[in-house]
């Protein structure tokens, strides 16, 4: 039926009225019985009401309302909230005061309906809640042309409409509220999957730059229009841009800084909307770094702050375990890298190989371009270079005042230099001639002392670590030991197989090397030389001048030979030289050379006797004693034909 046949229709009213009561009570069954506005509420009310008084107008159609009425909608403080009808315009102020009044009288008595004295009659509807039934709204229906009971049923039954349009659009934000929430809900959800993901995915990385690497990808995917960086606060080298270095520039003013130093979150909006926020990277020993994402705020929801917050905080302690799992191992790695070096160089007790070993070694471990171990020559005193990779450092030597080995020596400390190029403190010869910018030294110590100097540099700048640094303090100590051990053995072996009086070798290791020698040379001699009268000059001038008498004696010797004969005191006033690859013609004339400078040098003047004799690898019976044997005769043949003369003993 036509709304305007409703309102001109009593009996059609009352029905319609009673029709919508039950569809109302049906729908109290279908939708939130328990649902309603409640006290706390109201002062929110308004939007609601002003939307539901435009969809009751909608519905109602406003032109098709009785001639010269008009519908006013008020609050209960009798404010209007909307107004519609037909009413003429220079009477729709006054129908609003009549509308408030019967508003007003609505609420303190069961009366509804108020008349003025030009016949305007007010018929005001409270709306109650339908769970409680208390008004919180006030429907006013004012007209001049119908009675009381029709302009009351036309007011009854357009509240009924008005609650049931206001109630329609209370269930729709109520459902508009719900899907929200369900929307957050499922969001937050997701957020968490998503955060326990990655998480998972982090934790599972034991290397530092997976793990960065997974961090930014994560955020990534949960913040899809974002850009994410992270400032580290500790050296480390990654390919990836997002990730750099946190420089401490203007504390104040840098939200980075600012964030790390205070240790929380900060956030900042730029005036075209650009939002940020940085956040420290922390795990349970310290920050590591601050985590800056940067969005639209526009597109930001703060409900995200504590997601962003987790993750930051995740990222550090997988950074940190990923971290300290990196320092274990790498603890692990040195321990067998140095338990592996002090193996093999306590292998050798040679003093040549020890160095030469430490510094293919060195090579190797720290990845370096070049490698110099130098070895303090304190008689001369100078740093002479013991082992190189580079020819043309062989052999060098340098004033304990020159270069980077010359503060090592002067401080006793070790150095690291990250580009010579830019830092030039003292010349060096390594660095020039190669080129290198990077460089670490340290000294070898013995006893507190600089023994040597171990150099490592690398073409490129900036390529040493600290940890690289602090290894090679470690290494030096061991190689230190090597060279302590070996010298030791060194000197131990010299006092074993040199006479103390003369500084010729002993008698056993003259066998030793003649018995050598004659496993693989074709041939040699040997010169027996022995002091004439020697007991009558200790008896004559005292041993003290006896043994100075051998020691010059000595001295003649070996100022006679050549490098690799081998010069040795056969016992008492007895003195050998084996003389390898030489036959007994070559032999005698040495033998002579050693007899006329004995003569000529020694004070108080001496003469010695000398019995020589050789083998070749066709005599039958090689050997040492055969060998001695026969110089021994002829030196026995010198001594019984005058003395001060040479004798060769022939074979038998």
């Amino acid at each position: 039926m036509p709304m305007a046949d409703l309102y001109n229709n009593p009996q059609a009213l009352d029905e319609t009225a009673a029709a919508a009561h039950r569809i109302e009570e049906d729908m109290r069954t279908i939708w939130f019985e328990n649902e309603d506005i409640q006290a706390a509420d109201e002062p929110y009310l308004l939007p609601l009401l002003q939307e539901s008084f435009a969809c009751w107008r909608k519905d109602s159609d406003e032109q098709a309302m009785p001639a010269g009425g008009q519908f006013v909608l008020l609050d209960l403080n009798s404010n209007v909230i909307g107004s519609a009808g037909t009413m003429e315009i220079n009477r729709q102020a006054e129908a609003i005061a009549a509308a408030r009044q019967a508003a007003a009288d609505s609420m303190t008595s069961s009366e509804s309906a108020t008349e003025d004295e030009r016949k305007l009659e007010a018929v005001a509807v409270p709306v109650l809640t339908r769970s409680d039934r208390r008004p919180f709204c006030v429907l006013v229906y004012v007209t001049d042309f119908l009675d009381g009971a029709q302009a009351k049923s036309i007011a009854q039954l357009s509240a009924l409409h008005f609650r049931t349009c206001f109630y329609r659009r209370f269930e729709q934000l109520y459902i508009k509220d719900l899907l929200l929430q369900q929307k957050r809900t499922d969001k937050e959800a997701s957020r968490r999957d998503a955060l326990f993901l990655a998480a998972k995915r982090l934790y599972d990385q034991f290397d530092v730059t997976s793990v960065l690497s997974e961090m930014l990808s994560s955020l990534e995917q949960l913040y899809p229009n974002s850009i994410a960086q992270l400032y580290l606060s500790q050296d480390h080298v990654n390919g990836d841009s997002r990730v750099k270095p946190l420089v401490f520039k203007n504390a104040a003013h840098d939200l980075v800084a600012k964030s790390f130093l205070e240790g929380k979150l900060v956030t900042e909006q730029d005036r075209d909307g650009t939002k940020r926020l940085a956040v420290p990277m922390t795990g349970k020993q310290a920050a590591y770094g601050v985590l800056c994402l940067t969005v639209n705020a526009s597109s930001w929801d703060d409900a995200d702050l504590p997601a962003f917050v987790l993750l930051a905080d995740t990222a550090g302690t997988a950074f940190e375990n990923a971290k300290l799992y990196e320092q274990s191992n790498l603890l692990i790695n040195e321990l067998r890298l140095i338990n592996e070096l002090t193996k093999r160089l306590n292998q050798s007790l040679k003093l040549k190989e020890i160095f030469k070993f430490a510094s293919s070694e060195l090579l190797s471990v720290f990845d370096a371009d070049y490698c110099c171990v130098l070895q303090l020559n304190k008689e001369k005193n100078q740093f002479v270079v013991m082992a190189s990779n580079i020819p043309a450092m062989s052999s060098e030597h340098f004033s304990p005042e020159y270069g980077f080995c010359g503060i090592v020596h002067r401080t006793k400390e070790p150095l690291i230099i990250s580009d010579y190029w830019h830092t030039r403190v003292v010349n060096s010869k390594l660095m020039d001639n190669t080129g290198a910018r990077s460089l670490i030294a340290t000294p070898i110590l013995v006893d507190s002392e600089v023994v040597g100097v171990i150099m490592v540099a690398h073409k490129s700048a900036n390529f040493f670590s600290y940890d690289n640094y602090k290894l090679l303090q470690v290494m030096s100590t061991h190689i230190g030991l090597a060279i302590t051990n070996a010298s030791l053995h060194a000197e131990v072996r010299r006092m074993v197989i040199t006479d103390n009086l003369t500084g010729l070798h002993a008698r056993h290791y003259l066998n030793e090397q003649i018995q050598s020698r004659q496993r693989k040379d074709p041939l040699g001699a040997l010169i027996l030389v022995d002091i004439d009268h020697f007991k009558q000059i200790n008896d004559t001038f005292g041993h003290q001048v006896g043994d100075q008498i051998l020691v010059q004696v000595s001295s003649i010797i070996r100022s006679s030979i050549r490098q690799g004969d081998i010069a040795a005191r056969w016992g008492g006033e007895e003195l050998a030289v084996y003389l390898p690859g030489i036959r007994s013609e070559q032999a005698y004339r040495i033998a002579e050379r050693i007899r006329t400078h004995v003569e000529a040098e020694t004070q108080p003047v001496v003469t010695v006797s000398c019995g020589v004799s050789e083998w070749t690898f066709e005599n039958e019976k090689i050997s040492v004693e055969s060998l001695f044997y026969r110089a021994d005769m002829a030196l026995y043949e010198a001594k019984n034909n005058g003395r001060n003369r040479i004798y060769i003993g022939q074979a038998n």
